[in-house]
């Protein structure tokens, strides 16, 4: 993939407008991803915010309270205006904000809109119930909901020219998607459970004798809570160390924002192995001065430097 071509225009007053919409929307209801994509410049960070905006629209729409019928009316809606802003059907003055910015951010980068209908099948399976009996069923629920928005992001962030190995840029941005979902599933088991829902794999709570849920403060009785929690960090972990080589493809903005967004999510990772059962009492999180100590060292590269040290070892 070659680099990102930005479009060289300011925004007119309806598109800055919508924009403003849709930053505001993502400072209120996405911290860890706004501290990510404040490093980025304006016009980057204004598409994430439209990308975030519309996939926000979508998930409230999951996790509401509606009918499931209602909610899957809801979501072939959203694919409706989807399929509008790919067929350049959206106008400046539409009512729809979200809309509007994310038309002109399609119109200015090359972002795959499809990971967009992606991510509605995945909220889809939400609506159904699904449940994962393995890790490669999970693994499709993630692409769809969080490898998909990493694919979305690198249509926005481009690769550096030249870059050896961008070819697979997808491929990474797709396995650092799946890390984050993971580290979301673990720090929201709790939570999850409170709604219905279950998304580790059945066949990994089965080994670790949890297969009745997280329906309290406390382990289940006579299950390996820490020991399940320990090994879906050591499988997200994994993940992480695969989809960080798509940092040295990145130029040093697009690259501090990954950086600082991953790396948030490392630290919580960290979190919950030190303290499992840390998530059957509440969400766990990172205070703000740590979250700015991570985007400082995203910006600094020093986390691009190391990923790029070790891949040169890995090929000599």
């Amino acid at each position: 993939m070659s680099a990102t071509v930005e479009a060289q225009h300011q925004p007119s007053a309806p598109v800055q407008a919508a924009y403003s919409y849709c930053e505001a929307v993502t400072g209120q209801q996405a911290r860890n991803f706004a501290y990510g994509i404040r490093l980025l410049p304006a016009e980057k960070r204004q598409a994430m915010s439209a990308l975030y905006a519309f996939s926000r629209r979508v998930d409230d729409i999951g996790d509401g309270t509606l009918p499931p019928e209602e909610k899957r009316e809801r979501l072939e809606a959203t694919r409706d205006i989807l399929e509008r802003i790919r067929k350049g059907l959206v106008e400046e003055d539409d009512t729809d904000p979200v809309a509007v910015a994310l038309a002109d951010s399609a119109r200015r980068f090359p972002i795959p809109l499809g990971g967009l209908d992606e991510l509605i099948d995945g909220v889809l399976m939400d609506v159904r119930g699904a449940t994962y009996e393995t890790w490669d069923d999970l693994k499709v629920y993630c692409r769809c909901v969080a490898g998909a928005i990493g694919r979305l992001s690198l249509g926005v962030f481009g690769t550096q020219p030249g870059a050896q190995g961008a070819d697979r840029a997808p491929e990474y941005a797709d396995t650092l998607g799946l890390a984050l979902q993971l580290t979301n599933i673990l720090r929201d088991v709790r939570e999850d459970a409170g709604n219905g829902r279950t998304y580790l794999p059945a066949d990994d709570l089965a080994k670790f004798g949890c297969s009745d849920g997280f329906g309290s403060e406390t382990m289940p009785p006579g299950g390996d809570f820490a020991g399940l929690v320990h090994f879906e960090v050591r499988r997200a972990r994994a993940l992480f160390a695969e989809g960080y080589r798509l940092l040295p493809m990145l130029d040093r903005r697009s690259g501090a924002c990954v950086a600082a967004m991953a790396g948030i999510y490392r630290r919580l990772l960290d979190r919950i192995e030190r303290d499992p059962e840390a998530v059957l009492r509440g969400r766990v999180s990172l205070p703000g001065r740590e979250k700015a100590y991570v985007a400082v060292r995203g910006l600094s590269g020093l986390d691009t430097r190391h990923i790029a040290r070790r891949t040169v070892r890995r090929r000599a």
